[in-house]
C-alpha cells in the first residue's frame, strides 16, 4: 500500500501544477448520483409526505377504536417524539432551487406551492410539540443548531404564507401559468390548489380559537375576509375538491386489505367514544364503519341492524379485560367489507370539504363571520352521509356484515346483507342532532358531527379538536396510562436533545418549566 501511494502522489501533484480542469471535487463526484433532479420529482416525494394514513396510532389516540391485544400495540396516550418534516421541508428548498434553475420565472408553481408546504409542515409540528425551530432552519450548514420560533410566530408566518400563495395563484391561473408536474392529488391544477390553500387556512385559524382576543392574530377578521370574498379567496365547493390520499393496485394497497385481516382485524376493536356517539345519535353511518357485536346478535338475539347491537370499548379499560371481552365478540369490529375486502378501500381526506363546512358553522357560532350556521352544519352531516354511500336526502342503503364462520374476507357470498331505511328529517329532526342554535349546546353538536365525519381522516385533527374543546369526551383509565390522563403534547424528536441541545433546553424552560413533558399545556391551548 505505501508503494502505491508513493506512485500516486507525484502523479496527483502534477495533475494541479500543470492546470488540469478537473478540480479536487470533480475526482470525488459519484456519477451514478445525480447532482439536480425535476422539482416535479421533488414535489412528488412531498405530496406523499404530507399523507397521514389509517390504520396508525393517531387512529387510536383520536379513540375511534382501541387495541386489545398488546403485542401489536396498546392504547395509552405515553407519547415519544413527534413528528420530523424538516426533510420534506429540505426537498421544498430544493425543489424551489430546482424550479429556479430550470428556468421558471421567480413566481412558479412551485415556489408559490413551497409557501403552503412550509404552513403545513411546520404547523403541524407546532401543533404536537410547540415551539420549533423555524426562522433559522433549513439554512444548511450556516446553522446547525437553530433557536425554536414561539408558536405563535410559527402560526403567524405560516397565515401570511397561504395569504401570499393565495395571492401568488391566482396570478399564475389569470395568466395560465402552470408548469406543475408530479401532481398525485389534483392532477396539476392550480384552481384546486388555491381551493386548498384558503380551506387550510380556515383549519389553522380554527385551531387557533382559544386566541380570538389576540390583536396581533385577528383571527375573526381574517376569517371573515375568506368567507366574504370568495373571488379573491375561493374555498372548497364540494367533496371533489378535497385534498385526499387515492390507493391504487399494485402500487399502494390500503393499510386494511385481505392480506392483513388475519393479524389486524381481531386485534382492534371499536371505540365507544365514536361508536357511542353514533348510536346515541341513532346514526346510520355505524353500518358502515363498524360491524354488530356477534354477542349481542347471536346470545342476546338483537337484529344486526339495530343501534343496541354496536358496542365500543372503553379506552381506559385494562387491557387484559378488553381483550377477554373481544374473545368473546361483546364488542364491535371494523366492518369488513369497506376496509379489508378489498385493496384500495376508501380514500383518505387529507383536508376535506365536510370539514370546512364544520369549521365555517363554528366560526360562525362564535360570532367570527356572519351567515347561517346550520346551513353549514347540516352540509358537512350530508356530505359525510354521502361519502359513506347513504342517501343525505333519504332513501336507502345496503349493509354489508361478514357470516360467522366465513374464511375469504373478499367474497361477497360471505356477507350477509340488509336493506337500511334512512329518513334525513326523522334523523334530523332528534333534539340531539337538529342545530340548537349559535350556543354551547350547538357548538358541541358541530364538534360532535365533525368528530364523526373525521373518521380515519386528517390524522390528529380529531385528537387536537378534543385539545381544544373537550368534545366528545375522550375517557380513561388504566389502559390509557398517563395516570389517566390525556396527554397534551407529543415530547421533541430525540435528536433536538443531542444534537441542539441549548437552544432544545432553552426552549423547554419557556415552554414547560424545562421539562419535555408530554402533559404540559402549549400556548395555542391556554
Amino acid at each position: 500500500m505505501k508503494y502505491i501511494y508513493r506512485l500516486l502522489l507525484p502523479v496527483l501533484v502534477m495533475a494541479v501544477s500543470t492546470g488540469c480542469k478537473k478540480s479536487f471535487s470533480d475526482l470525488y463526484t459519484n456519477g451514478n448520483k445525480p447532482t439536480s433532479v425535476p422539482p416535479s420529482l421533488l414535489f412528488t416525494g412531498i405530496l406523499n409526505r404530507m399523507a397521514d394514513l389509517p390504520g396508525g396510532s393517531a387512529d387510536g389516540w383520536d379513540q375511534y377504536y382501541v387495541y386489545n391485544y398488546d403485542y401489536y400495540g396498546n392504547n395509552k396516550y405515553d407519547f415519544s417524539g413527534g413528528d420530523n418534516y424538516y426533510s420534506a421541508l429540505e426537498n421544498t428548498v430544493k425543489m424551489e432551487q430546482e424550479a429556479l434553475n430550470s428556468g421558471q420565472a421567480a413566481v412558479n408553481p412551485y415556489n408559490t406551492l413551497g409557501k403552503f408546504f412550509r404552513a403545513y409542515f411546520l404547523t403541524k409540528m407546532s401543533l404536537e410539540m410547540g415551539d420549533i425551530p423555524m426562522t433559522q432552519a433549513l439554512t444548511g450548514l450556516s446553522n446547525l443548531t437553530p433557536a425554536y420560533d414561539a408558536q405563535k410566530k410559527i402560526f403567524q408566518q405560516s397565515l401570511l404564507w397561504l395569504d401570499t400563495a393565495n395571492t401568488n395563484l391566482a396570478a399564475l391561473i389569470a395568466k395560465s401559468d402552470n408548469n406543475l408536474d408530479g401532481d398525485i392529488y389534483f392532477s396539476n391544477n392550480l384552481k384546486s390548489w388555491q381551493k386548498l390553500v384558503n380551506t387550510f387556512r380556515l383549519r389553522l385559524l380554527i385551531h387557533l380559537s382559544k386566541k380570538s382576543a389576540d390583536a396581533d392574530l385577528n383571527i375573526a377578521s381574517q376569517f371573515a375576509a375568506v368567507i366574504n370574498n370568495p373571488s379573491t379567496y375561493p374555498i372548497m365547493t364540494s367533496a371533489n375538491d378535497n385534498l385526499q390520499y387515492v390507493f391504487l393496485v399494485p402500487s399502494n394497497f390500503y393499510p386494511d386489505n385481505p392480506n392483513n385481516f388475519g393479524q389486524n382485524g381481531s386485534r382492534k376493536n371499536m371505540s365507544s367514544t365514536h361508536i357511542g356517539l353514533l348510536t346515541q345519535l341513532n346514526d346510520p353511518r355505524v353500518f358502515v364503519v363498524a360491524e354488530p357485536s356477534r354477542y349481542q346478535v347471536d346470545t342476546l338475539h338483537n337484529s344486526p341492524v339495530s343501534y343496541a347491537s354496536f358496542i365500543g370499548a372503553d379506552p381506559g379499560l385494562d387491557l387484559g379485560i378488553m381483550y377477554n371481552n373481544a374473545g368473546l365478540q361483546r364488542y364491535s369490529f371494523l366492518n369488513r367489507k369497506r376496509y379489508y375486502s378489498g385493496y384500495t378501500g376508501e380514500n383518505c381526506i387529507q383536508v376535506g370539504y365536510t370539514e370546512m363546512c364544520f369549521n365555517i358553522a363554528e366560526a360562525i357560532n362564535r360570532g367570527w363571520v356572519s351567515g347561517n350556521a346550520e346551513t353549514w352544519y347540516t352540509a358537512g352531516i350530508k356530505a359525510s352521509l354521502n361519502f359513506y354511500g347513504i342517501p343525505a336526502d333519504g332513501g336507502s342503503f345496503i349493509a354489508y356484515f361478514y357470516r360467522p364462520g366465513s374464511s375469504d374476507v373478499k367474497s361477497l357470498s360471505n356477507y350477509d346483507t340488509y336493506t337500511v331505511p334512512f329518513d334525513w328529517n326523522a334523523y334530523y329532526g332528534q333534539a340531539s342532532v337538529k342545530y340548537a342554535g349559535n350556543n354551547n349546546t350547538g357548538l358541541t353538536e358541530i364538534l360532535q358531527q365533525r368528530y364523526i365525519a373525521l373518521f380515519r381522516h386528517s390524522g390528529l385533527e380529531s385528537y387536537y379538536t378534543y385539545r381544544r374543546t373537550g368534545v366528545p369526551v375522550f375517557t380513561t383509565g388504566p389502559g390509557t396510562g398517563n395516570s389517566a390522563r390525556i396527554a397534551m403534547r407529543f415530547k421533541y424528536f430525540s435528536s433536538e436533545a443531542s444534537a441542539n441541545t441549548i437552544n432544545y433546553k432553552a426552549s423547554l424552560q419557556t415552554q414547560y418549566s424545562g421539562n419535555d413533558d408530554i402533559n404540559g399545556v402549549m400556548w395555542i391551548l391556554k
